[in-house]
């Protein structure tokens, strides 16, 4: 059965750092980009955070995190994390992992979903 497996949030002071990691079940995701997106409470829509392709070689980032988060893989351990430094309260969501065959940006480039790990950020 296909899983990605969301950890690492938590509550955290404005200015403060968590990483997020997600772990997958298996090589079929070796070759998939990974990304994260998160959703604010009240909002209905998921927000693409960052993205890396299968190799590693090519991130993206959306523009309110650019300089904050930082997004790498491993390949033989099969997780992709999060890194996310001087967060602010407005980073506060649900993030979520997910998995595409394409490079997206977009969450409906997306097959496959974890289920979430809260990040509350406080002022």
């Amino acid at each position: 059965q296909v899983q990605l497996v969301e950890s690492g949030g938590g509550l955290v002071q404005a200015g403060g750092s968590l990483r997020l990691s997600c772990a997958d079940s298996g090589r079929m995701f070796s070759s998939y980009t990974k990304g994260w997106f998160r959703q604010a409470p009240g909002k209905e829509e998921r927000e693409f955070v960052a993205a890396i392709n299968w190799s590693g070689g090519a991130t993206y980032y959306a523009d309110s995190v650019k300089g904050r988060f930082t997004i790498s893989r491993d390949n033989v351990e099969n997780t992709v994390s999060l890194q996310m430094n001087n967060l602010k309260p407005e980073d506060t969501a649900v993030y979520y992992c997910a998995a595409s065959e394409m490079m997206g940006l977009e969450s409906d480039e997306y097959d496959y979903w974890g289920r979430g790990t809260q990040v509350t950020v406080s002022s």
